[in-house]
C-alpha cells in the first residue's frame, strides 16, 4: 500500500530521531546501560524497517 506524503514525512522524521538516539547511545559506555547490546539492536532494526517501507513507496511510485 501507497504512504501519502505526510505518512513519508512522518517516517522519514522518525528514522531521523531513531539515528539521533543511535548516535547518542554511542556516547555511553556499555558497561553503564543495561541491555545495551539489545537496545542498539532494536534501533538498527528499526532504522533498517523504516528505510525499507520507505524505498518500497518509492518503489510503488515509479511502478505507477
Amino acid at each position: 500500500m501507497a504512504l501519502t506524503r505526510v505518512e513519508k514525512e512522518r517516517v522519514t522524521d522518525s528514522r531521523l530521531k531513531l539515528q539521533s538516539v543511535a548516535r547518542s547511545l554511542r556516547e555511553i559506555d556499555p558497561d553503564r546501560l543495561p541491555d545495551y547490546e539489545a537496545i542498539e539492536s532494536c534501533l538498527e532494526d528499526a532504522d533498517k524497517s523504516l528505510g525499507r517501507a520507505l524505498r518500497a513507496a518509492s518503489s510503488n511510485l515509479e511502478k505507477r
